[in-house]
């Protein structure tokens, strides 16, 4: 188990993806843990080092006595990052996790490149409900007040949808060690960030749910967009944890913000094409590319490697698996030879693929595919 001992106390953490890569720091809200970023982070890996983390208090890292601030919980992460030679990072914070990346895009601009400020605020407007929390968890235990996290978390259409997610959420908050979770509470009722809004320099989204009653946008989304000059401003439809409850738009929000745009869409689509269809392919069409064509290539490259398949918001495989349906509905069997031929789909992810095609654009287009799918799995077999 991965674990650093900072300022007295153990702190978990998980450091994925590739060396080398920007680094992102993923905070999250109070009474859950890093669990909470998993729809993210398969996105986010592609283009960055994810670091996630037990803020004190919660999960796996350590509890230490007595009430918290937003400032010791911000250094536990600058410490974090020290111990594992991270000198920049972005932040992405929900709820207590944007409380913490509003100190530090403030306080260590030199560390921070961008920050994410979800479903927070700079200082409650009311925190009567936190201190009333921090009393009842350390008499009562965390039974006591699951049932209104729960409902303040979620929307009731989620709490609907998927009991799944919304019971694991109610084990994590249930599991939470009642004195961790009294400290956090303490730091967000005594916490008042609104003089550090105007020293914030570095790139900011601001991600507000407008069903959200723990931080509304009046009195909290409002005064961080209206205080930071610059800052982005995204709505979800959403309660307080919108990471959750709208993960697609929340991840898809997230990238368009943290990923720059191509400078030039034409190597970008360069770079695309190749790890998609592969050197090979790339290469040999350059190498058939003359004064009749070669404003078709640039075309293709530039809009539809450069421009589309290099936007956040599908994976490469999602983009993949369209593709072949649309190709094989539309009967473009050379295409549809080409993506399943340079891929790495398994059997079943075609067999699915076909048999959707099968439903919505015909048995004759679906068998024709199933045709070519399995001559080239045979050929990658051989």
């Amino acid at each position: 188990m991965p674990l650093l001992n900072v300022d007295g106390a153990r702190m978990y953490y998980r450091l994925e993806g590739q060396d080398g890569l920007p680094v992102v720091v993923l905070s999250h809200s109070l009474g859950v843990d890093h669990a909470q970023w998993d729809p993210q982070v398969p996105d986010l890996l592609p283009h960055f080092q994810v670091l996630r983390y037990d803020i004190r208090g919660h999960g796996a890292s350590g509890v230490t006595p007595g009430d918290y601030s937003i400032e010791s919980l911000a250094r536990d992460v600058l410490s974090m990052a020290d111990a594992l030679g991270i000198q920049q990072f972005a932040i992405c914070g929900v709820s207590l996790g944007g409380m913490i990346g509003q100190w530090l895009a403030a306080s260590v601009p030199e560390r921070v490149t961008h920050a994410a400020l979800a479903n927070t605020s700079a200082r409650l407007p009311d925190t009567s409900f936190m201190e009333a929390r921090r009393a009842t968890v350390l008499e009562h235990g965390m039974a006591a007040i699951v049932d209104t996290a729960i409902g303040r978390f979620f929307s009731p259409e989620l709490v609907r949808k998927d009991p799944a997610r919304v019971a694991s959420i109610r084990r994590i908050f249930l599991a939470t060690d009642p004195a961790g979770y009294a400290g956090c509470c303490a730091a967000i009722r005594d916490m008042d960030n609104t003089s550090l809004l105007s020293r914030i320099r570095v790139p900011v989204l601001i991600v507000n749910g407008d069903r959200d009653v723990s931080t509304p946008w009046a009195g909290n989304g409002q005064v961080l967009a209206s205080s930071i000059a610059g800052a982005r401003t995204v709505h979800l439809h959403s309660a307080h944890l919108s990471n959750l409850e709208c993960p697609r738009s929340f991840t898809t929000a997230l990238l368009d913000f943290l990923l720059p745009a191509a400078a030039d869409t034409l190597q970008a689509g360069f770079a695309m094409r190749r790890a998609v269809l592969g050197d090979a392919h790339v290469d040999a069409a350059i190498s058939r590319t003359g004064d009749f064509n070669r404003e078709f290539q640039e075309l293709i490259t530039r809009y539809a490697w450069g421009t589309i398949w290099t936007r956040g918001g599908l994976d490469v495989r999602t983009r993949r698996l369209l593709v072949l349906a649309v190709t094989a509905a539309l009967g473009r069997w050379e295409e549809f030879r080409l993506h399943v031929k340079t891929s790495d789909l398994e059997a079943c992810d075609l067999k699915e693929v076909l048999l959707q095609t099968a439903i919505y654009a015909g048995v004759p287009a679906a068998n024709t595919g199933f045709q070519i799918a399995a001559e080239e799995l045979e050929r990658r077999s051989s």
